[in-house]
């Protein structure tokens, strides 16, 4: 009996500081979540605001209702070179951004102001 009670006595202070270690991590998590949710609308300001020519592109292809598909064959390039404009792989050349301005009904100029870098 001696034996236990001396093995609690031991043990029990590593089992609460344990326990002290868990309910802290759990705060500090609850903190983050919630620090995060409470950050939804500036981070799509931020998303909003930080565009790229890409998604400039890929913006003025769905307002005009059009596939990448469509976008290529008006331009006489591939699917996947559109793809790559819209992903920022790859930027098109002058003349292709000029095409693409004239294709969606805008001005190359409106379009590269819709950039924000």
């Amino acid at each position: 009996m001696h034996f236990f009670s001396l093995s609690i006595l031991i043990v029990l202070p590593f089992f609460l500081a344990v326990i002290g270690a868990l309910v802290y991590l759990l705060i500090l998590a609850i903190k983050a979540l919630r620090k995060y949710i409470r950050s939804g609308p500036v981070r799509a300001e931020k998303k909003a605001a930080a565009r790229s020519l890409g998604e400039v592109i890929r913006r003025h292809r769905l307002d005009c209702h059009m596939t990448q598909e469509f976008v290529a064959e008006s331009l006489g390039v591939s699917r996947q070179a559109v793809s790559k404009w819209e992903s920022g792989a790859s930027d098109p050349s002058t003349g292709n951004l000029t095409a693409l301005a004239r294709l969606f009904g805008v001005t190359a100029e409106s379009m590269l102001k819709d950039i924000n870098a």
